[in-house]
């Protein structure tokens, strides 16, 4: 909660115009002090006459000693007059034009403030646009109109992620639902009925379980810092991944090739063993029956690389980038059974976090090949 001060609120219209004007009643005073200077020693500069002599000056006789003074008081009183009048009309006119001129050159100021007063989650789709200056409030408006853009992305894939996000859950929960509905409806289900039901409640469970999991590792990854860092060797790590999924391969008939080369990186063990987990699990779970998968780390001066490559069904070259946003998977719908569509999320961020970069692309004939770089261990 906001609380009000009962200090009034100086606008910076306000701000720049009585800066303005102080400033320009400064500079008065001392060019007002500098002609009294200049006249008084300008009066002292005049001749000498004998003593005793009378001058008339302004109708009053004068002494010749006292000329000079009375000179001297004269000019300055004059100058002290019309130095004063001068000095209201400047200080009065800095003010009106600098209120005046301050306002026009605030407004793409204003605009700017509205529009971000408007904004809510509702209207993220305003735009201050284009300014007529070229100036740095321009540059303001601009840069204020691309971090509205980022901003509305980042909701509306927030958005798209907790709906694609209830939607995974809601089918499982579902299937619990109406497995027990059925189930308790029915007076004269035997055991191998109960049976039946506790299996698919507990596949449901799985499944349901399998993407929390996933959802709280892709939460924890996510523009997150390391908390552990150590030594890691990809190719350790590719093998024991490998191991977790072999027999499940080895079971659909696909002939695995690998080229493990030492690749020592520093980083998470734990988020390094998902990353190659989740790569080998995507190729095998979306391979073909009888097909081929390969996987090859290196050794860089300053990165090392883990490549897994596979076959698999048909993927549009333009579609490649949108398998590492979550529920997207390759060549299957969004529904499917197979996984909960965060895999490459998952690798996308564990990777991301260690400072290093992934892609994909499409293999010629079928199927799919993601390499990931990461900064080599020094």
């Amino acid at each position: 909660m906001i609380r009000r001060t009962g200090l009034p609120v100086r606008s910076l219209r306000a701000r720049i115009t009585v800066l303005a004007t102080v400033l320009a009643a400064v500079v008065s005073l001392v060019l007002l002090w500098l002609a009294w200077t200049l006249v008084g020693d300008a009066v002292a500069a005049v001749p000498q006459l004998p003593p005793g002599t009378i001058v008339r000056v302004d109708g009053a006789d004068i002494e010749a000693s006292l000329l000079a003074d009375h000179l001297r008081e004269h000019a300055r009183e004059r100058v002290l007059i019309a130095g004063a009048v001068a000095f209201c009309f400047v200080v009065a006119a800095a003010g009106i034009l600098a209120w005046t001129f301050t306002s026009r050159v605030l407004r793409p100021l204003r605009e700017i403030t509205d529009t971000a007063t408007r904004l809510s989650v509702e209207s993220m789709g305003e735009r201050i646009g284009e300014l007529s200056t070229r100036d740095e409030l321009a540059e303001l408006a601009h840069t204020f109109d691309a971090m509205l853009d980022r901003l509305q992305a980042a909701f509306e894939a927030q958005r798209h992620f907790v709906a694609n996000a209830s939607h995974e859950l809601r089918t499982p929960l579902s299937v619990i639902r109406t497995e027990l509905d059925v189930t308790l409806s029915d007076e004269h289900a035997d055991e191998a009925e109960l049976r039946r039901m506790a299996g698919v409640v507990r596949d449901a469970t799985e499944r349901a379980e399998q993407l929390v999991g996933s959802l709280l590792l892709l939460a924890r990854t996510d523009g997150a810092g390391l908390v552990l860092t150590e030594p890691v060797d990809l190719a350790a790590v590719a093998d024991t991944a490998w191991r977790a999924v072999r027999s499940e391969a080895e079971g659909r008939g696909l002939r695995a090739e690998f080229n493990l080369a030492p690749a020592v990186t520093t980083g998470d063990a734990a988020l390094l063993e998902r990353v190659a987990g989740n790569l080998l699990e995507n190729a095998v779970r979306h391979n073909v029956d009888g097909g081929w998968l390969e996987v090859a780390t290196e050794q860089g001066p300053r990165r090392v690389t883990l490549r897994v490559r596979s076959s698999g069904p048909l993927i549009d070259p333009a579609t490649v980038g949108e398998l590492f946003e979550p529920f997207r998977r390759a060549g299957v719908a969004r529904t499917a059974r197979s996984g909960a569509g965060l895999g490459l999320s998952i690798v996308r961020a564990a990777v991301q976090a260690h400072g290093g970069a992934v892609s994909a692309e499409p293999v010629v004939g079928g199927g799919l090949s993601v390499t990931v770089h990461l900064p080599a261990s020094s």
